[in-house]
């Protein structure tokens, strides 16, 4: 008995905190980096992957169905492994969705980019339509809001509950705006990407695109 008191009051002397600290869900977990990318998971993981991605690119869409989930489950989740998102802008109808991905902050933002990616057939064959209409505003706030509202990405964007004044908003966001073209120039003229998507690990450029090789180049985040 006096031995299950003394242990009783051993763990007395030690800090609730300790004791019932729980995991952190790292998968919850985003933040903006300094050039305005979203990063996934644990900012001080080892190691680092940075995705440059285009909205209106089909095997960035094939890649974000692909690898989201086991990249959140199998590394993300560690701990080991931090995903960030930048673009890589090519055209008007990619920035117009980079644009609205960014709508409700950080907090909202995977959810926004995979349903982008979830629903680009849908969308691309609208644009194709808008596309071979003659007329189209020149002012290029006023340009990327119709395309947000012909092409269908204000109407997915409506299903995820944003209103269209909100989405007007994300539009005409001069900071958005400011850190989207940023990560474009990085990408295209400093990290010198060949395509979307592209991928860096810890700042080196991996050379191939797809999952599986992408995937050999992670970590082993079980040791």
């Amino acid at each position: 008995m006096k031995k299950l008191r003394l242990a009783f009051l051993a763990l007395l002397a030690i800090p609730a905190s300790v004791i019932a600290a729980p995991a952190a869900n790292w998968v919850a977990q985003v933040a903006l980096s300094p050039i305005g990318g979203h990063v996934l998971g644990n900012p001080a993981a080892p190691s680092k992957l940075v995705e440059y991605v285009s909205y209106t690119c089909s095997h960035c869409a094939h890649f974000v169905g692909e690898a989201s989930a086991p990249l959140k489950a199998n590394y993300v989740r560690t701990g080991k492994v931090s995903v960030e998102v930048r673009n890589a802008v090519r055209d008007k109808y990619d920035l117009t969705a980079a644009l609205l991905a960014r709508c409700g902050g950080p907090r909202r933002f995977f959810g926004n980019h995979e349903a982008l990616f979830a629903n680009q057939d849908d969308w691309m064959e609208k644009l194709q339509a808008y596309e071979k209409d003659a007329v189209k505003p020149t002012d290029q706030k006023a340009a990327l809001r119709d395309i947000g509202q012909k092409t269908g990405l204000y109407a997915l964007m409506a299903r995820r509950g944003f209103t269209p004044a909100q989405l007007d908003a994300c539009i005409n966001n001069p900071v958005a705006m400011k850190q989207i073209l940023a990560m474009t120039d990085e990408a295209w003229n400093k990290v010198q990407i060949s395509g979307t998507p592209g991928f860096t690990l810890n700042g080196t450029l991996v050379r191939r695109s797809d999952w599986t090789h992408l995937q050999a180049a992670l970590p082993d985040v079980t040791q």
